[in-house]
């Protein structure tokens, strides 16, 4: 199949070209226009027989036959998170139903699971994209997601392979398809702003946890852990089935299907990205797979991708990849 290019490169906003600032400085970017004239929806999803994921959904009226999009959150984000917000608000007035998904646990959702989540789970966003299709008939379906969301939709893709006929297209910003050497990259002392930011968050969730589900987590383990490995080492990667930390880390990487996906695929990821390392981008599966379309700025940082306001589009560039992406296909 041929490779549509992207309309537009991405050229950095000069006041904020660095690779911290542009990870950091969406976060705190007035947007307060998204969704406000949006119908929302929520609505719990139920991903195996004891869990439930709460999704806010943006319906088109009518529902059918409008297209739809799933957007995925990172590693501690929800349906929330300054992207997620920003690109239903487009796929939306674009035409989409739009379904932010929070992973398990995410957006308040710690009573709804005995688990913790994973970056494994590919299995809870096809469960939601099948009653999609199944309960509203939904007949297209696309599928983002940024950081560790865009891993899981890039590994739910690939292990769809052709057996999905409803999904059209997938897109994934800055994904942690390879997740050893990501954390590795995280747990670097120039990275430990964003370290410290998810460990604190990582473990406030399972103190919540543990006080729904009392003695199923050795909180024992808990004060002398320091690191992203140490803490999957210890409490992600047994609650998820895995043998230890390296082993959820081998097993939960999209890298292993990628040249199983069928479907136009999107990856955007810049080449200074403090902790997803543009070297894990250098594959055969990703570079011999006619389906994927891999876009590498030199800059960007983590899901930033800020650029000058355009005469027709806004400052945030790879959401509007996205929907330019998701229209055309």
């Amino acid at each position: 199949m041929t490779k549509n290019q992207i309309s537009l490169p991405f050229q950095p906003h000069p006041w904020i070209a660095n690779p911290h600032m542009q990870t950091l400085v969406p976060r705190y970017r007035r947007r307060s226009h998204l969704l406000t004239d949006v119908p929302l929806e929520e609505r719990l999803f139920q991903v195996d027989t004891h869990s439930h994921i709460k999704s806010l959904c943006s319906w088109q009226a009518p529902r059918n036959p409008a297209p739809a999009l799933i957007v995925v959150h990172g590693l501690e984000g929800c349906h929330d998170s300054h992207y997620m917000r920003g690109l239903a608000h487009k796929a939306w007035h674009a035409g989409f139903n739009v379904i932010r998904f929070n992973q398990r646990n995410c957006a308040d959702t710690e009573h709804l699971t005995p688990t913790l989540y994973n970056g494994g789970l590919s299995h809870d966003i096809r469960s939601v994209a099948n009653e999609l299709v199944h309960k509203e008939k939904i007949q297209a379906l696309w599928v983002a997601g940024y950081s560790m969301g865009g891993n899981l939709v890039l590994k739910m893709a690939g292990e769809a392979k052709d057996d999905f006929p409803a999904l059209k297209g997938v897109a994934a910003v800055c994904p942690n398809i390879h997740p050893a050497a990501c954390v590795a990259a995280l747990e670097q002392r120039r990275n430990w702003i964003y370290h410290e930011h998810f460990m604190v968050k990582l473990k406030a969730r399972l103190q919540r946890k543990t006080k729904l589900f009392p003695g199923k987590w050795d909180l024992s383990l808990y004060k002398h852990i320091r690191t992203m490995s140490q803490f999957d080492d210890a409490y992600t990667a047994p609650d998820g089935g895995y043998r230890d930390a390296a082993d959820y880390y081998e097993q939960s990487g999209s890298r292993h299907v990628l040249a199983h996906i069928r479907v136009p695929t999107l990856i955007i990821t810049s080449q200074d990205d403090p902790f997803i390392p543009i070297g894990t981008f250098q594959i055969p599966s990703i570079q011999s797979n006619p389906y994927i379309q891999l876009v590498t700025p030199a800059h960007g940082g983590h899901c930033g991708f800020i650029q000058k306001s355009q005469e027709y589009e806004d400052g945030h560039w790879a959401e509007n990849r996205i929907v330019e992406f998701i229209r055309r296909e």
